[in-house]
């Protein structure tokens, strides 16, 4: 529906006004009425369209009416169609006529100039600003949907800046999200643009105002910058956004087409929706002393685009692992399998990392499995993984990855600013000011592969977090983080129960592989099912007094027929099976998973001494994921035929998939420490080719 503004009418000296291109004018033909008039005639020059409305009727003029009664109800609308080339160069008259007069009683006369006023922006998603006919004040989802979208500017084009940050300060400050200027014209290119057009006679606007502006809710959310007619960096400024709320267009440097620079300065959250609305009204000048007066608006709507997480069945781009004293065989082993996936490695080396392969991350103690040869932590280290995620954000004109950064902060905490943090490469933090736990840690984040759920599509996959049963003491995700992933809005969250397990990271009982039939992938679970089937198998077989964790020095070595016996051991296992055979049925639930594409990986675990779940050998579902190639846990099975009968299994479950498995030694550079070759490790991924603005929520 056309805006539509009411006009006073005089009949005393001629009225003047202006008439919008797309909007509707309705005169007041009552209020200017002489006391005697009981009827009007209407005529306006060919560049107006002039209708009555009468009974309900709109007749178009001119017609084979000529007078219409002046009666309570009867109402003139005026468009035009054409911007004029003078000012006042159209005009309407009214006539008011007496009870049986011939002659009018009185006039009215109405000077209108035609103008084109648009605020614009990349409405239909396909990178460029044109004039659309969809409402632009409402944004909409799916394939059909139309609508703008901000990227938040929290990568760090100022070379500045990240020389200047220190240890001292937020990575936050550094991003380009936290300043007030255009720093280079790669930051012009992560920001959208938006386009005010003005058509019609320059001097129009001298007597009337022009103002941008931005409502007070939003005003936080999205910085504006605007360089007029130059081109040179310094000319941008930034005039909306923060404290400020409007911002006047000069005519002497507007020209018909000013481009505005639009930056995201926040991702949706629970009070964000992630909406912003930009506005520009036309301001009316009356007498002096008197306010302005708005007489049109136009309005374009912008969505903050999501901060999206990437499933392990992505392609991978670049692999993270930390170096420390006591890795280095570690380390190279990630860097093999990464050269044979043709994946790029990072090391963050000793200087950033302060010796820390995970990140301390608290004072409850986790421990290591008992019987292991190790004592217990004092505190317990947390790696890589569980510091940051790597996700990205996309806009129609631009898309770059993303890291978020974890509530647990210590020994990894300046990585993501130091090695990641520059151009096209963005940081966003959740702060909580609850206490965190180990839950908190993002080997407690994971995505899964596109699932379609019920004829529900999940196009970009589903989060999965690990939680806890609600009972007092219970662990959970920090409401902060929580609200967070669930306010992006493509990825919906499911939430797991892991607080059963010692660290209580989803990615201890699960992880996704890239397959060739079916849905395209795989999930495996942690089986300790599975695990005392095949040992079952062995002992049958004669293998009974097989031993365990050959090769590992100072390590008790249980044979398969000790591991059969312990009856503790076994009781316990029955009870991580429960654990995970619930989330089995949580996630075939919620992810529109059949039998057929789940794989039980076998795995025992054990308790430590507060009845929480570790691994009794690495868990071998806590792997690397590199396109077709594996990086799993070293699992130091029972030897049978001089082979590893827990790796011979895994080989036999996932090969026939196309993949390739390698087993790296993490036993004592991870697994004791209550961690594995995921844990130790982080990928950043290929992003979608889905487009998250195609998708129904």
């Amino acid at each position: 529906m056309a805006q539509q503004r009411r006009v006073q009418l005089c009949t005393q000296r001629p009225t003047s006004t202006v008439c919008v291109l797309g909007t509707e004018l309705s005169l007041d033909i009552q209020g200017s009425a002489p006391k005697d008039a009981i009827a009007f005639h209407v005529q306006g020059t060919p560049g107006v369209k002039v209708y009555v409305v009468h009974e309900t009727q709109s007749v178009k003029l001119p017609s084979s009416v000529t007078r219409w009664p002046l009666a309570t109800g009867t109402e003139v609308l005026l468009t035009m169609e054409a911007i004029s080339k003078d000012v006042g160069d159209e005009k309407v008259r009214i006539s008011y006529f007496g009870e049986a007069s011939g002659v009018p009683v009185g006039r009215a006369m109405l000077y209108l100039t035609c103008v084109d006023i648009s605020l614009d922006a990349d409405t239909g998603r396909n990178g460029s600003v044109s004039k659309t006919l969809v409402d632009k004040a409402t944004w909409t989802w799916g394939p059909d949907g139309h609508g703008a979208i901000l990227l938040v500017n929290c990568d760090c084009d100022d070379p500045k800046s990240r020389l200047m940050g220190d240890s001292s300060e937020p990575q936050s400050q550094l991003t380009d999200n936290r300043d007030t200027v255009v720093c280079s014209y790669e930051d012009l290119k992560d920001m959208s643009q938006m386009v005010l057009r003005t058509r019609g006679p320059r001097t129009i606007f001298t007597g009337h105002g022009l103002v941008l502006h931005v409502n007070f809710s939003d005003a936080d959310k999205v910085g504006v910058f605007y360089g007029g007619n130059s081109i040179a960096l310094e000319e941008y400024k930034h005039v909306l956004g923060g404290e400020k709320l409007a911002y006047a267009v000069k005519p002497s440097q507007h020209q018909e087409e000013s481009i505005f620079y639009v930056e995201g300065l926040a991702f949706p959250d629970v009070s964000f929706s992630g909406l912003v609305a930009f506005h520009v009204t036309l301001l009316e000048s009356p007498e002096k002393g008197l306010l302005e007066t708005p007489i049109f608006t136009d309005t374009v709507v912008f969505r903050m685009a999501p901060w999206i997480m990437t499933p392990n069945t992505l392609a991978p781009l670049e692999v993270f692992v930390c170096s420390v004293k006591d890795n280095e065989d570690f380390v190279a082993a990630v860097s093999a399998l990464a050269e044979e996936a043709k994946c790029p490695v990072t090391i963050c080396p000793l200087p950033e990392n302060r010796n820390d392969r995970w990140i301390q991350v608290g004072d409850v103690g986790l421990g290591t499995p008992s019987g292991c040869g190790s004592t217990a932590l004092l505190f317990p280290l947390l790696p890589l993984q569980d510091e940051v995620e790597f996700g990205y954000v996309q806009a129609p004109h631009k898309m770059f990855p993303v890291v978020l950064d974890s509530p647990r902060d210590r020994g990894l905490k300046d990585f993501p600013v130091r090695s990641i943090l520059g151009p096209d490469f963005g940081y966003v933090a959740q702060e909580t000011p609850e206490n965190t736990s180990s839950l908190d840690s993002f080997g407690n984040l994971e995505v899964s592969p596109p699932v379609t759920v019920r004829s529900k599509e999940y196009p970009l996959g589903r989060i999965l977090i690990g939680s806890s049963f609600p009972r007092f003491g219970g662990r959970r995700m920090a409401k902060a983080v929580r609200n967070f992933l669930a306010a992006q809005r493509v990825q919906a969250p499911v939430e797991l129960f892991s607080d059963w397990l010692q660290v209580g990271h989803v990615d201890e009982f699960l992880s996704f592989i890239p397959a060739p039939d079916r849905k395209g992938f795989r999930l495996l679970l942690a089986s300790p099912s599975a695990c005392y089937q095949l040992l079952r198998e062995k002992q049958e077989m004669g293998y009974g007094e097989a031993t365990m964790f050959q090769g590992l020095h100072g390590v008790p070595k249980p044979s398969i027929s000790e591991i059969l016996g312990n009856e503790a051991l076994r009781k316990f296992n029955a009870y991580a099976q429960s654990c995970i055979s619930w989330n089995r049925d949580i996630l075939k639930r919620e992810l529109g998973l059949a039998e057929q594409d789940i794989i039980d990986i076998p795995q025992l675990f054990q308790a430590d001494h507060q009845a929480r779940a570790v691994a009794y050998f690495p868990d071998m579902v806590n792997m690397l994921v590199l396109g077709r190639h594996l990086g799993i846990p070293k699992p130091f099975g029972p030897l049978v035929d001089g082979q590893c009968c827990l790796e011979e299994r895994v080989r036999a479950l996932l090969q026939p998939l196309g993949l390739s498995c390698t087993f790296i030694n993490d036993y004592f550079s991870y697994h004791k420490l209550a961690g594995e070759v995921h844990c130790g490790t982080n990928v950043r991924r290929k992003p979608f080719a889905f487009k998250w603005w195609r998708m129904v929520p």
